[in-house]
């Protein structure tokens, strides 16, 4: 039975449970490579059409270029892990590469929830609160919003360059998915802290404002007085925003953290590890679609970025070649 970085689980320091993990080696470098060809493609346009063809930038478009440069940060490093798994969990660049790979995953990951969580706010309050909030929904705010949001993500993520690193198994050097077997039980402490803060709780005001936009768009009040043009991109933004985190998020940190707590509590049935690590491992590559979903807010939430894509295409279309 192969084994690879994961596979190897002691179970109190002597027990062998050997993971079957082939499925990686074919499913990991398909599913990366889709996601960095689309990736590469979308949030290259966001970020190209932003800084080139826009000329004023509100403050939707500050975050969603944010968002943009979280994902392309991200898609630029999975080139290392298709080969990585296509070399069958052979790591040839060293241990800082591999905790800065490790880094950018985590970092789209969060990044992109608390930025979502910005959006969704500005949204709520434009929404519910059109006129009193006018102040609140500036370019300078949203700038200090997005530059908490790094900051935050950047302190949340510093264990990982502790936790992250190489090692060598059974004569190969391989990147540790979370961290090395030594240090799993002190990275479960993390793992469950993380997910707590960086996932569950902006989850929460996600939805509550999600939740309650609406309820404000299905009533017709004076305390909401919401035009067509803002009802229209609001729904597509709560449709987007659920939807990512329906396919995306939730399951993800729901299969890493049911892979945590067996992987420290109940590591010696190794049925049940074989079943939860096959769960938690085919949605980590699943979550890295977010970096392909993400730039539809752009595209999908503003007609002008729509149309201004569109003419783009036409030009590059009809323009002769040089």
């Amino acid at each position: 039975m192969e084994q690879s970085e994961e596979a190897t689980v002691y179970v109190n320091g002597t027990t062998l449970c050997p993971l079957n993990e082939k499925y990686k080696h074919i499913l990991l470098p398909l599913a990366y490579s889709v996601v960095f060809v689309l990736g590469l493609g979308l949030n290259g346009s966001v970020i190209w059409l932003s800084c080139c063809r826009t000329k004023e930038w509100t403050c939707s478009t500050i975050y969603l270029v944010n968002l943009a440069v979280a994902d392309l940060l991200h898609v630029c490093s999975l080139p290392l892990l298709i080969i990585n798994y296509t070399m069958r969990d052979n790591w040839p660049f060293g241990t800082q590469v591999c905790k800065l790979v490790r880094f950018l995953f985590y970092a789209n990951l969060y990044g992109s929830i608390l930025l979502l969580t910005c959006i969704s706010v500005h949204r709520f309050l434009g929404v519910c609160y059109p006129i009193r909030s006018i102040h609140y929904r500036t370019r300078k705010l949203a700038i200090m919003a997005t530059t908490i949001t790094w900051i935050l993500v950047i302190v949340e993520l510093l264990p990982t360059a502790v936790f992250a690193h190489s090692g060598t198994v059974n004569n190969k050097t391989v990147c540790y998915d979370l961290t090395s077997p030594d240090t799993f039980s002190s990275y479960f402490a993390y793992g469950m802290t993380l997910t707590v803060t960086g996932f569950l709780l902006p989850c929460c005001i996600i939805f509550l404002c999600c939740c309650l936009m609406i309820k404000s768009l299905i009533e017709s009040n004076e305390s909401c007085n919401v035009g067509g043009p803002m009802r229209t991109k609001a729904i597509r933004t709560v449709l987007l925003v659920f939807g990512l985190f329906a396919v995306s998020f939730v399951p993800f940190h729901v299969t890493r953290t049911i892979y945590l707590v067996v992987r420290v509590y109940y590591a010696g049935h190794c049925s049940l590890l074989q079943g939860v690590s096959i769960s938690y491992k085919i949605w980590r590559p699943l979550v890295s679609f977010n970096s392909c979903v993400n730039p539809l807010l752009y595209f999908l939430t503003g007609d002008k970025n729509r149309v201004r894509f569109m003419n783009e295409l036409r030009n590059s279309k009809v323009s002769p070649p040089p």
